[in-house]
C-alpha cells in the first residue's frame, strides 16, 4: 500500500495532505471522492481545484443518502471553511449511515495553500 494509499484510511487529512492527494489523484495513484459542503455563495467565491462536487450542508438531508450508492466504498474528502461543519457531518454519516469511509479536512479552505479559483464552473450536486 503506497503512502498515499495509506493517508485515505485516515479519519482526518490537513490541508498539506489534501494538497498531496490531489496531486496523486491527477497521476491516477488514488482514487477519492472530493466533495465539499459549503453553499454556494461560498464556492463561488473561492474554492479547491479538484472539487468533485458540491453538496451544501443546508441540503445534508438530501443527498446523505446517496454517498454510499452513489460511491460506494471509495474514500469521501468532505471540506468546508474551516473544518466545523464537515467535522459535524463526518460524525453524522459515521454513526447514524455507518460510513467509514467519511475523512474530514481539518482547517477546511481558510488553511489551504493549494490551487483554488472562483466561480460556479464545475459545480455539481449527486
Amino acid at each position: 500500500m503506497s503512502i498515499n494509499q495509506t493517508i485515505l484510511h485516515r479519519q482526518n487529512v490537513d490541508s498539506s495532505l489534501l494538497e498531496t492527494l490531489l496531486k496523486a489523484r491527477q497521476n491516477r495513484e488514488v482514487d477519492f471522492v472530493l466533495i465539499d459542503i459549503r453553499e454556494p455563495y461560498e464556492y463561488e467565491e473561492r474554492h479547491i481545484v479538484g472539487v468533485d462536487y458540491l453538496l451544501p450542508t443546508t441540503q445534508f438531508q438530501s443527498w446523505a443518502g446517496l454517498l454510499t450508492d452513489r460511491f460506494g466504498d471509495r474514500p469521501i474528502v468532505l471540506t468546508c471553511r474551516t473544518s466545523n461543519r464537515t467535522g459535524q457531518v463526518q460524525q453524522i454519516l459515521q454513526d447514524q449511515l455507518g460510513m467509514q469511509n467519511i475523512i474530514d479536512h481539518v482547517g477546511g479552505i481558510v488553511t489551504y495553500r493549494g490551487a483554488t479559483e472562483s466561480g460556479m464552473e464545475g459545480a455539481r450536486g449527486i
